[in-house]
């Protein structure tokens, strides 16, 4: 069994295994080599080959207890037809969004264009690297994945004036996401994914309607994957209220945000915890990190904890603080 799987099933408290969201990534400098000739995201996101090596890259770098896929939450909308471009210094850019779009992709349509990640999957399962290790499958909550495809733009300036004007839209919408995220899933586990995150980035923008936007959604795609046979894991970034959406979505784990006091929860929460750490305290220095590193150990210390940052590591951040986050992690007692 898997240290996480471990951690997950078992409820093993004397471990703490260790991957952290975005690791194979920008920080990275043989990822930034490959990146600087394959300029297309989406592109390099779609080949599985070029995929498996940047997935790889922080296993053979740090040794994770985990691969996370190299792709991208937008992928699904991609797959359902919208268009989606990642444009540099600006982030996320998506086409406009109608009916048209949504009445006319088909499962097999979806299926093939992001076939792709599939075959990448397919290609790490045996791989060597990945023996005793799980590999990760995910995909973006309904509500984040909205919000994008309604916004077309990052929601971090705010969601637009107009974003719940039409009410037809967003329901259609919703339902055709719960449609082709559980699709998404299916496809990853079934192509070697044993673990599937959830992500639900924009989480903290709900301020109304949490159970038709947060809840209810999550839920159901929670319940879909449980009935595949693998673990997931939900981290609905920024919400005020952790253990209701524990009680109420009921993930394997719960991954938590770095504006989350983990003394707040740890009581209130008896599934494993994920994560936490501000990904800013790796762009300090080594005795700052031990000692934050080390205080969510020892909250954790009597909770199954798989350690992780509390959203994506920086692309600024040194390989060598990384090395040191791995070697503090491991030699906690």
């Amino acid at each position: 069994m898997t240290p996480i799987k471990d951690c997950l099933i078992n409820k093993n408290k004397r471990i703490n295994p260790i991957w952290i969201m975005r690791q194979a990534g920008r920080y990275l400098p043989e990822f930034r080599e490959i990146r600087k000739n394959n300029p297309d995201f989406i592109k390099l996101c779609l080949n599985p080959d070029l995929s498996k090596e940047i997935t790889l890259q922080p296993i053979k770098r740090f040794g994770f207890d985990a691969a996370v896929i190299f792709s991208d939450i937008l992928m699904v909308p991609y797959g359902i037809g919208q268009t989606v471009e990642f444009k540099k210094n600006f982030g996320p850019q998506l086409g406009d969004l109608n009916n048209d779009i949504l009445d006319n992709v088909s499962e097999k349509e979806f299926t093939n264009n992001l076939d792709p990640i599939y075959e990448l999957l397919e290609k790490l399962k045996n791989d060597p690297n990945l023996i005793g290790r799980d590999l990760i499958g995910f995909v973006g909550a309904p509500w984040t994945l909205m919000v994008y495809m309604i916004n077309k733009v990052s929601p971090k300036n705010g969601l637009k004036d107009d974003f719940f004007r039409n009410e037809l839209l967003i329901d259609k919408l919703l339902k055709t996401l719960d449609r082709f995220i559980k699709l998404h899933i299916k496809n990853q586990v079934e192509s070697g994914a044993s673990i599937i995150q959830i992500f639900d980035s924009w989480a903290g923008l709900i301020d109304d309607q949490f159970d038709k936007f947060l809840y209810n959604p999550t839920k159901s795609i929670v319940n879909y994957t449980k009935e595949l046979g693998v673990p997931v894991i939900c981290f609905p970034r920024n919400i005020k209220d952790y253990p209701k959406f524990c009680n109420i979505v009921n993930p394997d784990v719960i991954s938590i945000d770095y504006n989350t006091d983990p003394r707040s929860i740890i009581s209130k929460i008896s599934i494993p915890v994920q994560g936490g750490l501000d990904p800013n305290i790796l762009l300090t220095d080594k005795k700052n990190l031990k000692q934050k590193v080390s205080e969510y150990l020892k909250i954790f210390d009597n909770h199954p904890y798989i350690f992780n940052l509390g959203h994506g590591i920086l692309p600024t951040t040194e390989i060598d603080m990384v090395e040191e986050l791995v070697k503090i992690v491991r030699e906690f007692k």
